[in-house]
């Protein structure tokens, strides 16, 4: 548990399955939609810490290791536990790709789920911290997919771009 709770193992490959994402595809069309995809995942990712940066700035909930007597088995973390930013980040992250491509989307969702479990376990956050970032992220990842059609261009613009370079 003390390996899945860290703020290594599930960003970190959360952050690798989005560069797989965005390197690999059988052909053009399906890479080009990928690419947007994972445009719209990040774009998710950081709207949902903003959500919860703008709610942590107005109201702050101390951490269940503050507030009871816990062997915690991570940091202790001095930010407000309500909602869970990284829970947040990755939901957000997970609804967008589950949008592109369904099997690496269920994972990257179960991915997230059993970070926000492990943070809970290990008294990091109080389970309505994890339900409630869980839903923030799954809220902004629909929204920005709702966003994605109007800005199109961008993402095709800047991928073509990174094409020149090799980077795409």
């Amino acid at each position: 548990m003390e390996l899945l709770v860290s703020d290594y193992l599930v960003p970190v490959g959360m952050a690798l399955t989005v560069l797989a994402l965005w390197f690999s595809a059988p052909d053009r069309a399906t890479r080009m939609k990928q690419q947007i995809g994972v445009f719209a995942a990040l774009t998710a990712l950081g709207l949902s810490s903003l959500a919860v940066f703008v709610i942590n700035s107005v109201y702050f909930r101390p951490r269940p290791f503050v507030d009871h007597d816990l062997t915690l088995l991570f940091y202790q973390p001095t930010d407000s536990s309500f909602p869970a930013n990284s829970v947040a980040a990755a939901f957000g992250l997970a609804t967008v790709v589950w949008s592109v491509n369904r099997p690496v989307g269920i994972s990257l969702l179960l991915a997230a789920f059993a970070w926000g479990f492990a943070r809970v376990y290990s008294g990091v956050h109080y389970p309505s911290d994890v339900l409630a970032a869980a839903a923030i992220g799954i809220i902004v990842g629909i929204l920005v997919l709702k966003l994605r059609d109007l800005l199109g261009p961008i993402p095709v613009w800047v991928i073509k771009a990174a094409r020149l370079i090799c980077l795409a």
